[in-house]
């Protein structure tokens, strides 16, 4: 993993590392899905994207209520006004999410009009049961899978030897994840597990979080998927 462009997202030896590596079958077939490769090479069918945009905006709503529960548990002040940040920033993105979709044909009232498909149900509401259930540790682990896994996919893409650097019509959405803005946001998500692996005794419940971190990453690879079914 060393030679590897996203090797450091996490501390050498910290919970998120040691999460990714127990899931490592898991976590490939999330961030180098096909899916994920179709977007690489630009031959991702228009359909399974405009699934997937869809969804995706869906998705962000229920992202921003866990933020929200993150707030709740958070373990500290600082966390706290940290969590409402990233909320209004969710809740931002979600405009510029419908605009983006519009740019794809996909007008708003069909957006809100979708229903959420089985894949953003079980994901959705996996990542929050388990913020209910257990506490801010927990709800990171769940939601990990997510921030620091699409600044890994967009790692994987730019390094990819058959991706299509000239004409690729995905290259706005490459762009985005590739942004240095959101690699750092990654990467401080991955040293945020590893500080709370050692707040939170994370190396003695490594068993239940690596659990629910390889679940987040499964989820993750069905929600590509949906949109290859809906192709």
């Amino acid at each position: 993993m060393a030679d590897t462009p996203w090797a450091d997202f996490g501390a050498e030896g910290g919970l998120f590392q040691r999460l990714r590596e127990a899931c490592a079958g898991d976590w490939t077939a999330y961030t180098w899905h096909p899916f994920v490769q179709g977007i690489s090479d630009g031959t991702l069918p228009l359909a399974a994207f405009r699934r997937y945009l869809i969804q995706d905006y869906l998705f962000l709503i229920h992202f921003a209520r866990a933020k929200a529960l993150a707030v709740f548990k958070a373990e500290s002040i600082q966390a706290m006004r940290d969590k409402t940040a990233g909320i209004a920033a969710i809740l931002a993105e979600t405009q510029l999410h419908l605009g983006y979709c519009a740019e794809w044909g996909l007008s708003e009232a069909e957006v809100l009009g979708t229903p959420e498909s089985a894949e953003t149900v079980s994901y959705t509401r996996y990542v929050i049961d388990r913020g209910l259930a257990g506490d801010i540790l927990d709800l990171e682990v769940a939601l990990a899978p997510c921030t620091v896994g699409y600044g890994e996919v967009a790692l994987r893409i730019l390094a990819d030897p058959q991706r299509r650097r000239e004409g690729n019509p995905y290259q706005s959405w490459i762009d985005a994840y590739a942004a240095p803005d959101y690699q750092a946001m990654a990467r401080a998500a991955a040293l945020r597990i590893d500080a709370l692996g050692e707040s939170h005794g994370g190396g003695a419940r490594f068993p239940i979080l690596s659990a629910t971190f390889a679940e987040a990453a499964r989820l993750e690879a069905r929600f590509w998927q949906q949109g290859l079914d809906a192709a």
